[in-house]
This record gives structure tokens, C-alpha cells and sequence, in this order.
């Protein structure tokens, strides 16, 4: 028999999840849930805890009751290198949350990717949109993360999918800062303590990468405990004055 809830759940539209396993990720999939049926894609490359993202991504699409996961990999990411996340011979750097250059850890035009697996796939599946949790003012400053790079990607799936494909990247937390999108996962019921977001450990968390501080930051200024494990656990909230909103 079926159920009233699996009616209603029939009645929402497909929408493809590109999820990484990390925190923006996770709340972008709490909010595509919300009026869309999940397909989840995750993507390894080689990145130095892959393994834990992908615990990760798996733990987070359980949770959802995702009703299509796909795991792709882009093995020829690692070979081309020029990140400190595929390349073993170069350093994660330390937290620096002033930089305003573009920081080791940016894996060349990697969106790119992700992205073309997800227009593939949801063409096929005839989704209607692809939640993606970039996050532009309070990120790494990956140039791949920024608003215009998203609106001008909808412009190439228009030019290059079928006339009767309609899809379109959607990036619900773009122009959220950190702390916003734990507030936002705290309200939504978003399960933090299944996600992963550190660049160098798979065990406990470092604490002193770009992803883990500004994790870190985040959850103090939302005023909530990251229920994460972290070998070490710093400040890093900013002056009262200058948080912003």
C-alpha cells in the first residue's frame, strides 16, 4: 500500500545533489530536500581524504534517503596536479583567513568537472536543477566558487543540452557567510556531526587548514560546538564589530 508520504514525496521534482560530504554541501542538500526528490553525485579526484569525504557524502545521502547516488572519479585530476590537495609534494598550507591570493589548495577549474558530470546525469534523469553549495564572500577564494562563474555555466547548459532539457545550476548558499550556513543547517536539522571538511586528516579534523578554520570560525560565531573531532581546536572568530551580519 502506498503511504501518504510517498505520494507526496512522488509529486516533488528530481533534482541532482552535487555534495562533497563537507558542511555548505550538507546544507545545500537539507535545503534542495525540502521540495525535491535527491539524486546525489559525489566525485573523488584524488584529494588527499578522499576516502572520509566519501564516508561522508554516503553518511549524508543515508540520512536524506537519497533515491539515486552516483560516485564517479577524475583520476586525471591528481595526475594534473598543481594542488595541495592532489599533490603530495605540495604543502597545505597553515589557516590564513586574510589571504586575498588564491590559495595552494585550489584544484584548477574542478567545478568544471563536477559540473559537467552533473548535466550529464541529470539530463538523463530529467532533473530540473543541480543544488551546488558553493560559497563565494566567506570562502577559500576559489575563483570557481564565484556567482558570475554559475550564471555563465546555465548559459553553456542552454547552448549544449537538448532543446528540451531544461537545467539549472542552483546555488542556494552562495552568498552566505559560513556562520550563516550553520544557522541555516541548525534550523533545517542538518546532521553536521556526519560531515567532513578537513584538507589533511581523515582521523580528527587538523584545525589549522583554510577548511578548518573557517569551519571552526563559523560554528563559534553561530554560536553553536562543531561536533567534530579536532586535534586542535582554535579561535578564529572575528571582533564582534566586524562579523557582519
Amino acid at each position: 500500500m502506498t503511504t501518504d508520504h510517498e505520494l507526496r514525496t512522488a509529486d516533488k521534482p528530481l533534482a541532482v545533489v552535487l555534495a562533497s560530504g563537507g558542511m555548505d554541501s550538507c546544507v545545500t542538500t537539507a535545503i534542495a530536500n525540502l521540495d525535491h526528490r535527491l539524486a546525489m553525485l559525489h566525485v573523488g579526484y584524488g584529494q588527499r581524504t578522499e576516502p572520509r569525504e566519501l564516508r561522508a557524502f554516503n553518511a549524508v545521502a543515508d540520512f536524506y534517503k537519497a533515491e539515486r547516488r552516483l560516485v564517479c572519479r577524475l583520476d586525471h585530476l591528481k595526475q594534473i596536479g598543481g594542488s595541495s590537495l592532489t599533490d603530495p609534494g605540495i604543502a597545505v598550507e597553515p589557516a590564513n583567513l586574510e589571504r586575498q591570493d588564491i590559495p595552494s589548495s585550489y584544484v584548477p577549474f574542478r567545478n568544471a568537472h563536477f559540473i559537467s558530470i552533473a548535466v550529464s546525469w541529470g539530463e538523463v534523469l530529467g532533473a530540473g536543477k543541480i543544488f551546488v553549495g558553493a560559497v563565494a564572500e566567506d570562502s577559500s577564494g576559489y575563483p570557481d566558487c564565484r556567482p558570475e562563474y554559475y550564471e555563465a555555466f546555465n548559459r553553456v547548459i542552454t547552448a549544449g543540452t537538448r532543446p528540451e532539457t531544461h537545467l539549472e545550476i542552483v546555488t542556494p548558499v552562495i552568498h552566505l557567510r559560513k556562520s550563516e550556513i550553520v544557522r541555516r543547517g541548525r534550523q533545517l536539522g542538518a546532521p553536521f556531526e556526519l560531515t567532513w571538511s578537513c584538507y589533511q586528516r581523515q582521523d580528527a579534523a587538523c584545525g589549522v587548514c583554510d577548511s578548518c578554520a573557517l569551519r571552526l570560525r563559523a560554528f563559534e560565531e553561530a554560536g553553536m560546538e562543531d561536533p567534530l573531532p579536532y586535534s586542535q581546536r582554535p579561535s578564529y572568530a572575528r571582533a564582534a564589530n566586524s562579523r557582519g551580519k
